[in-house]
């Protein structure tokens, strides 16, 4: 029914947003009994082996699913108008999966102090904010399901997709990996654990990336073409076309 599916979208949104704050506090090891760096810890090469499982749990669910003959498949079980909601809510229940599983590696890679980790806390924030604002500066609500499930709700037809510039995304194609990389690896104290998790997301994103790209050029064409020829991809002015 349309009010169920609506509730169901908009629980999957809540979910999401209360995962991704916990993802942030995971990730930077603040306020959390259990973080990337903190929690019970075992036998290094176990953990290893673990830990790359959960990355890859995830890479596979999030990229997956983000591809169109998944999606086109998934509707013939569920209505269109929550597929996206259900991509949200596989992602929240891989992301926890990971929480949940991960073991910490002990072993300092590097540490500062002073100014130096000022510096580093201050991008590391800053590369949440991206994340969270570029969602905002396409459709926050049509990235999350939101916007579908409405739709869907209210009887109007699905929106079109259309190509956009708006601020960060004149300088790189893909700001919201730009604050991820920035938010993993912008760390005053790098443990072995860390650069395990910054380095295993950092290899998804150079691979999810690509899939990604060949799917938009696909559904915007030349628009999307001229477009990665003028912006470089992750970096500014780096991962041009050619």
């Amino acid at each position: 029914m349309p009010v169920s599916r609506l509730a169901y979208a908009v629980l999957s949104y809540l979910l999401f947003f209360a995962t991704f704050l916990y993802l942030a506090l995971f990730v930077t090891g603040l306020y959390l009994p259990h973080t990337v760096d903190s929690g019970p810890t075992g036998s290094t090469p176990v953990a290893v082996i673990v830990n790359l499982a959960l990355i890859a749990l995830f890479g596979v669910q999030h990229s997956l699913m983000a591809r169109p003959a998944f999606k086109q498949a998934l509707t013939r079980y569920i209505h269109p108008s929550v597929e996206r909601s259900t991509y949200v809510l596989a992602t929240v229940v891989a992301l926890w999966i990971l929480f949940a599983l991960w073991q910490p590696i002990p072993g300092v890679v590097w540490a500062t102090s002073g100014t130096l980790a000022i510096v580093l806390w201050a991008l590391c924030a800053l590369g949440w904010t991206v994340v969270f604002l570029a969602t905002w500066m396409l459709d926050h609500f049509h990235l999350f399901g939101l916007r579908q499930a409405w739709e869907g709700f209210s009887g109007k037809p699905p929106s079109a997709s259309r190509f956009r510039e708006p601020l960060f995304y004149r300088f790189v194609r893909h700001p919201l990996y730009f604050g991820f990389l920035f938010a993993f690896w912008s760390i005053p104290t790098m443990t072995y654990g860390h650069l395990l998790f910054a380095g295993g997301m950092t290899v998804y994103i150079l691979i999810a990336v690509r899939y990604e790209e060949k799917d938009l050029l696909h559904e915007l064409g030349d628009r999307y073409a001229d477009y990665r020829r003028r912006v470089g991809m992750l970096l500014p002015g780096i991962g041009k076309a050619r």
